[in-house]
């Protein structure tokens, strides 16, 4: 292979691109899809990038988003990258063939509750995909405050505006390196995964993409105005100034992002109803807003009214997620039977719903039957609801399929797909089985990085591996991932790990007594 073909170039609208040769495939990172937030463009909308003469390197990861650090007990289960530089709206992208044409498009959002995360956590790196035949991107977006202030000053949602910028470089750009805008799945886990299915809600997001994949997150945690503005006044008391964009903007970056890390820590460890209200649940006091232009509407709202109902959805969650919080705090084995059913009660659950839990779990503690509990109400219900309702606006007399701006004509919705995630057994990986965040390396093949090994366990199943990222790879390549679409008369949702087993309805009793609560 020569020096050339090891360093390809590729042209781009905004100026040529020179990327790498990477485990037989092609990577072209750090490439900017809008202009630095910072200056005169700090807590703005994103800004066009400058174009540029000559070859841009595009051989290492760019700058990282300005971000905290994650809370203690998170931090060797999710390694961090933290890249200095202005250039931090970037994204990076892999390719089997720049020469190629018409392949499918994978454009992934990162998860760490709108507070944490980039494009370049090394589990996202999109070697597997790339040699399966899919463009694979990744890409950063403005966090916290940064990203999800809102202060009711016609500014809002910067960090969702960036995510539409991107998906917009990619309509324009994705072509260059063989991929198909047509063909565009975006998908995330976690924050990345309600980002998913807030932009399926979102008439601006109409056309920049075909197919989505939701992952352990729904449209259910976003915020009111009067919650986004309580938490502003909140940051803003913080740091003595006025709840004003000139004012907040004005304060150093650094002393910015620890206040706002510092009111998340706040809201986490100590959720006060009295002072949290709604948030005192959810724990996101940093998300996206329903405000009057760029999130119009609550997202199941939007979807139940058809928005994005043709489009193909992939969407489900791990079977114990919430063992990650209270593994990795070491407080699952202190909770008893007191803490078990006041908590419950907290999220909705009366002494009746909660002894379906205990019954289904013989011999379980208190604290494994509150992590299936916590598990239903943050990652499980909020998927099953985000199915339901497009199953309910295909079905409506007269809906229209919505893809964009405006009702297009009448015609078949797509369909949806629920999944659950269901490896390892807790015994395997230090207590935390399918837990928030598992799934990510084995849906990217990259289970044989050692910086996983905390949270996935010290040997981990390259069966497993196998089957779900070809579960994925079907969905983007085919808009298929192999088993009965969802729909409420039977439920069906297939168990993943080692194999696929479609399942109608598991944990139906438990599902059931969440309805009128989640």
């Amino acid at each position: 292979m020569s020096e050339m073909t090891q360093q390809p170039a590729v042209q781009l609208r905004e100026g040529a691109v020179r990327g790498r040769s990477e485990a037989g495939v092609y990577a072209f990172l750090g490439i900017p899809y809008a202009g630095p937030p910072f200056g005169a463009n700090r807590m703005q909308p994103p800004q066009p990038v400058t174009p540029w003469d000559g070859e841009r390197d595009a051989t290492a990861y760019g700058p990282t988003a300005p971000k905290g650090d994650y809370p203690p007990q998170f931090q060797a289960l999710f390694p961090e990258v933290v890249i200095p530089g202005q250039e931090c709206l970037n994204l990076n992208v892999w390719t089997p063939d720049p020469g190629a044409t018409g392949l499918p498009v994978l454009v992934w959002i990162h998860g760490g509750s709108f507070m944490n995360g980039s494009g370049s956590v090394a589990e996202y790196n999109g070697a597997a995909f790339a040699r399966d035949g899919v463009v694979c991107v990744t890409i950063n977006y403005r966090l916290s405050a940064e990203g999800f202030l809102f202060l009711g000053d016609g500014v809002a949602n910067l960090g969702l505006l960036d995510q539409l910028a991107a998906l917009q470089w990619v309509q324009r750009n994705i072509a260059a390196f063989g991929g198909d805008p047509a063909r565009v799945t975006v998908a995330g886990e976690s924050a990345g995964a309600m980002s998913v299915t807030t932009l399926l809600s979102m008439p601006l997001a109409g056309g920049l993409f075909s197919q989505a994949i939701a992952q352990s997150g729904a449209g259910a945690h976003t915020l009111t105005q009067d919650e986004a503005r309580t938490v502003a006044g909140y940051l803003a008391e913080k740091l003595n100034i006025p709840a004003e964009r000139a004012a907040l903007g004005a304060v150093p970056l650094e002393d910015f992002i620890r206040a706002a890390s510092d009111l998340v820590v706040e809201v986490q460890t100590t959720p006060d109803p009295a002072k949290w209200g709604r948030l005192a649940l959810s724990l996101l006091p940093f998300a996206p807003v329903i405000d009057v232009s760029v999130l119009p509407e609550a997202p199941l709202t939007s979807i139940a009214a058809g928005q994005g109902s043709g489009v193909p959805l992939l969407i489900g969650s791990n079977r114990d997620e919430a063992r990650l919080f209270l593994v990795a705090a070491s407080t699952i084995d202190l909770i008893d039977d007191a803490a078990l059913g006041a908590a419950a009660g907290a999220y909705g659950l009366s002494g009746d719903a909660l002894a379906v839990y205990r019954a289904n779990r013989p011999g379980a503690s208190p604290g494994d039957i509150l992590a299936a509990v916590i598990t239903d109400w943050f990652f499980r219900v909020p998927p099953i609801r985000v199915a339901e309702a497009r199953a309910a606006a295909a079905a409506a007399p007269g809906t229209a399929v919505r893809i964009g701006p405006a009702a297009g004509s009448p015609a078949a919705a797509a369909n949806t797909w629920m999944y659950r995630f269901d490896h390892p057994a807790p015994a395997d990986n230090h207590g935390f089985g399918a837990c928030h965040g598992v799934e990510i390396p084995f849906v990217f093949g990259n289970i044989g990085r050692d910086e996983i090994r905390p949270l996935v366990g010290d040997v981990p199943s390259q069966a497993v591996a196998d089957q779900v990222h070809r579960v994925w790879v079907d969905f983007i390549t085919s808009g298929s991932p192999g088993w009965a679409a969802y729909e409420p008369g039977r439920r069906t949702t297939a168990l993943l790990a080692s194999a696929l087993e479609p399942a109608d309805d598991p944990a139906g009793d438990e599902r059931a007594l969440w309805d009128g609560i989640r």
